[in-house]
C-alpha cells in the first residue's frame, strides 16, 4: 500500500505564494511518477503537474511560469512551489502517485483559497 499526505494549503492574497507538500510512504518502488491535480467547485479535476522518477516535469498551460513541482528522494516529498497566485487557482489540490501495476494512489487533499 501507498499512503500520500499533503500538508501546506491555506488562504492567501492575490500574488501571494504557497508551498504544498506530499509526504509519500508505503510500497513507494512502485510508484515512477507524482504530481498534483486541483478540483474548483462545480469544475472537473485538472492535472497541474508530474514529475516522474527520473526527473522529467510537465506542467498545465494555466500555472507555466509560476508554479513549480520538484521531489526530494531523500525525504520522499513532492513539492509545488506555487507563486503569483488569482483567485482562479482557487481549489482542493490533491496530491497523486501513479504505478503502473497498481494503478493511482491520492492523497486527502488540501484548500487553496486566493483571495482577490
Amino acid at each position: 500500500q501507498v499512503q500520500l499526505v499533503e500538508s501546506g494549503g491555506g488562504l492567501v492574497q492575490a500574488g501571494g505564494s504557497l508551498r504544498l507538500s506530499c509526504a509519500v510512504s508505503g510500497s513507494i518502488f512502485s510508484i515512477n511518477a507524482m504530481g498534483w491535480y486541483r478540483q474548483a467547485p462545480g469544475k472537473q479535476r485538472e492535472l497541474v503537474a508530474t514529475i516522474t522518477s527520473s526527473g522529467y516535469t510537465n506542467s498545465a498551460d494555466s500555472i507555466k511560469g509560476r508554479f513549480t513541482i520538484s521531489r526530494d528522494n531523500a525525504k520522499n516529498t513532492v513539492y509545488l512551489q506555487m507563486n503569483s497566485l488569482k483567485p482562479d487557482d482557487t481549489a482542493v489540490y490533491y496530491c497523486y502517485g501513479f504505478a503502473p501495476t497498481r494503478g493511482y494512489y491520492w492523497g486527502q487533499g488540501t484548500q487553496v483559497t486566493v483571495s482577490s
